[in-house]
């Protein structure tokens, strides 16, 4: 499997860069996706939503009225959840949304997300970005010159850089991120996964 590489003049070098078939051309697993992704997705939940109860609720601590004799239902407490000011029946409570999904399926589901992009041609290399500055105009000319604008783009470096970071982080749709860090959901939500060179060697590294 090959995929184009783009230059830092901002055109396609005439060779293509190979890609490792352990990552980019194995039998993608949907389900390991499916897993990962889900987990991903349910851990960003905060789960904060709380209502209280009737025994969290402020008042009621004496019978309101004899049990027998008014002529008007029965009534323990003033927080019964039947009474306005009350307490709230099976109410949400703060809890997490943790989701196990064991190392192997993670990896399996980075390495499923990896093969189905050089599948579909949705994969790109470009040359170990050097920028001295931090010019959001120099990082959009480059992203003009690879006919990436305006497309849903996943930057993966290969080490942290700052300037490359400030420069790209307020184009739209631009998302940057290190190579050894990325989640499946990373490498999947994107029109086009982009990678520096030296980030296939850290992909190996992190997915063997």
């Amino acid at each position: 499997m090959k995929a184009d590489l783009y230059k830092l003049d901002g055109t396609t070098a005439k060779k293509s860069v190979a890609l490792p078939a352990g990552i980019f051309e194995i039998e993608p697993n949907d389900d390991a996706i499916h897993l990962d992704v889900k987990a991903i997705m349910t851990h960003s939940r905060h789960g904060n939503a709380s209502t209280k109860n009737r025994s969290a609720t402020r008042g009621g601590g004496r019978k309101p009225w004899r049990q027998k004799g008014r002529g008007v239902a029965r009534a323990g407490t003033i927080r019964s959840p039947l009474w306005r000011g009350g307490g709230i029946i099976f109410g949400p409570q703060p809890h997490d949304y943790n989701m196990k999904v064991n190392k192997k399926v993670k990896l399996l589901a980075r390495k499923s997300v990896c093969s189905y992009k050089a599948k579909e041609g949705s994969l790109a290399v470009v040359e170990d970005l050097k920028m001295e500055t931090s010019k959001t105009k120099e990082f959009a000319s480059l992203m003009k010159g690879w006919e990436l604008d305006g497309k849903k783009v996943t930057l993966l470096l290969s080490e942290k850089k700052e300037n490359v970071l400030l420069s790209g982080r307020n184009i739209p749709k631009v998302t940057i991120c290190l190579a050894a860090n990325a989640s499946s959901y990373d490498l999947l939500d994107n029109e086009v996964l982009l990678l520096e060179k030296s980030a296939i060697k850290k992909l190996v590294e992190v997915l063997s």
